[in-house]
């Protein structure tokens, strides 16, 4: 095995996060940040609740940030966490990996996850493409996540006009021909603030559970991972919209089902709508109530402490990856 790139960051793989949260009924919250402000508020939280944490990093963002930039950031996060508490693990992680060239790029620069999303392609030329970054990830330890069937939505450069649920008959053939240390599922969960699209007075449709329980029947003991799970809350919607925005119709997954699921064989729930929302209410709110307003740590701040906030009830409310750093 090549040495392992991540360990001069202070990072680790997620096998052994996700096979902690398998045994105690839990979820690793894989959250996406964009900027230092979202990073911050990320490691704070987790710190202070005791919570292993999942940074993610899509390729859009890993573009907007710069991928030398975004290497110091992650030393930085660990460092960080001194300033709270003991150290609590902390994985780097590739979200939504398009190409075996972005995978590598991210494994070279000391990333210590990857996630290679082949849904898009044929059954066949995704098991060759997820195969084909497993083998090279392997070599640093890094550890792999694999999907299979398709979320409908749209974030960042991730998107379906139509959503396909997994086939359970695929599942066992798919790990051990790739060699994939988690898969993600698609039972009903999707990217974006439009989970779903409801009449007035219709009821949020449940997650697919019964896809959910014959995979994990099929893959024992083995990490399953849902994309497309935030909650999209109503008072940031609301938020926005008193503020001038305009996000109508936005309705994500009821936290009760995402905590049912985080007890189950899912052991990473990724959020990041959420985030979005809960950052931009908070930004809107205080520009809005201070017009004269131009220092940006001032509004930027306040979306920080927001996230924190919201961070900190998902690990302890819906995920309960809470005190078990």
């Amino acid at each position: 095995m090549s040495r392992r790139l991540y360990i001069d960051l202070g990072l680790s793989n997620t096998r052994e996060m996700l096979s902690r949260a398998y045994s105690g009924g839990y979820a690793v919250p894989g959250y996406n940040f964009n900027n230092m402000e979202q990073l911050q508020a990320i490691i704070q939280a987790c710190a202070e609740t005791r919570s292993p944490v999942i940074l993610q990093v899509s390729k859009g963002a890993r573009k907007y940030a710069n991928r030398i930039l975004l290497r110091h950031m992650a030393m930085g996060a660990v460092q960080m966490v001194k300033d709270f508490a003991e150290s609590i693990p902390i994985a780097l992680h590739l979200d939504h990996g398009d190409s075996f060239e972005l995978c590598k790029a991210c494994v070279d620069d000391g990333f210590s996850s990857i996630m290679i999303d082949g849904s898009f392609l044929p059954y066949d030329e995704n098991v060759a493409l997820t195969r084909r970054v497993v083998e090279y990830a392997h070599t640093f330890d890094v550890s792999v996540e694999g999907e299979l069937g398709v979320l409908a939505g749209i974030e960042e450069d991730v998107g379906s006009r139509e959503a396909h649920y997994t086939n359970p008959n695929d599942v066992e053939d798919f790990v051990e021909k790739t060699g994939v240390d988690s898969l993600a599922i698609s039972i009903g969960t999707s990217h974006g603030a439009y989970k779903f699209k409801l009449r007035p007075g219709e009821p949020t449709p449940t997650l697919r559970f019964d896809i959910l329980e014959e995979v994990a029947d099929r893959l024992p003991g083995f990490p399953i991972v849902l994309h497309g799970a935030s909650s999209v809350p109503q008072r940031y919607i609301e938020l926005i919209n008193k503020y001038g925005g305009s996000i109508k119709g936005a309705v994500g997954i009821p936290e009760d089902q995402l905590r049912k699921a985080a007890m189950s064989a899912v052991c990473k729930i990724n959020i990041d709508t959420d985030g979005r929302l809960a950052f931009t209410a908070m930004v809107r709110k205080c520009l809005s109530e201070n017009p004269e307003e131009f220092d940006p740590r001032k509004y930027l701040g306040e979306a920080r402490k927001e996230l924190i906030e919201m961070i900190k009830n998902k690990n302890i409310n819906v995920l309960g990856s809470a005190w078990k750093a």
